[in-house]
């Protein structure tokens, strides 16, 4: 059986990928900053479906991620056919008010690290007479998201990236996806530390991340540029195009918006 690796795999949509591939006989290479959430779930994984689960405990924005993550990948590159980089975060604040560390660091996690892994593993794939690597973007990488902006930003890169890189591997045996979930019951709204009024707004359209992962496989296989789970995600990504920017911005902004500053934002925007 071949081998898959996925980022940010110990929960949500990575965990339930991995569980996917998993389901299709592929052994697993988990790689999480969580390490006793990634131990439990490479327990239940392999117990579930009965394949070889691997993992590794790595902060990918830290500097020498790349190195230590290919380091240990190294053994099982001559079955290693797919790459889910799927780690990433962001958060919910006005852009002066949030550190720069913070917001170094998720461009670190949601940029650098995707194109490092992209760049490190394409060799890998390339060998196998097919082999797939799988970018998370986001229905957010499709308008400019105030109050979400870094995340938003780095969004946009990503599927922008990994269409461009498509291109490029188009007549190679790698085929390049790009996948944009919307709102997914994950706990990315806990780690992007979203207000009530946001969750409650999110939980409306969340889809399972059973249901994503399982759309994010299928379209990955049958070689689709980019993959939107869900009509209302379908949606939300093709109307911003049909409307002036500002009045899209507007309307994020006031869903996003901390509830602290929505009486400021009526002000001004309103």
């Amino acid at each position: 059986m071949s081998y898959a690796l996925i980022t940010g795999a110990a929960k949500g949509i990575g965990k339930a990928i991995a569980a996917e591939l998993a389901q299709r006989n592929y052994h697993l290479l988990l790689i999480d900053l969580d390490e006793k959430t990634l131990h439990d779930t490479a327990t239940q994984l392999a117990a579930a479906y009965h394949v070889n689960v691997h993992t590794l405990y790595q902060d990918l924005s830290h500097p020498e991620a790349l190195q230590r993550v290919t380091g240990w990948s190294r053994p099982w590159h001559q079955e290693l056919t797919v790459v889910v980089n799927n780690a990433g975060y962001g958060l919910n604040g006005a852009f002066e008010e949030l550190s720069l560390e913070e917001q170094f660091n998720i461009i670190d996690v949601n940029i650098k690290a995707q194109v490092g892994l992209s760049y490190a593993y394409i060799p890998v794939l390339r060998q196998f007479p097919k082999a797939y690597l799988l970018n998370l973007a986001s229905t957010t990488a499709y308008q400019t998201v105030p109050y979400l902006n870094i995340y938003a930003a780095t969004k946009a890169f990503a599927l922008s990236f990994t269409r461009g890189l498509r291109h490029e591997l188009r007549h190679s045996p790698v085929s390049v996806s790009a996948l944009s979930p919307g709102s997914t019951d994950t706990d990315f709204v806990n780690r992007a530390r979203m207000g009530d009024s946001t969750r409650k707004i999110a939980d409306r359209f969340n889809m399972t991340a059973e249901s994503v992962a399982r759309i994010a496989v299928d379209g990955l296989f049958k070689g689709k540029a980019e993959i939107i789970p869900g009509f209302t995600n379908k949606l939300n990504a093709w109307l911003p195009k049909f409307f002036p920017k500002t009045f899209v911005e507007k309307i994020a902004a006031n869903i996003y918006v901390p509830k602290e500053k929505a009486a400021v934002v009526t002000l001004t925007t309103g």
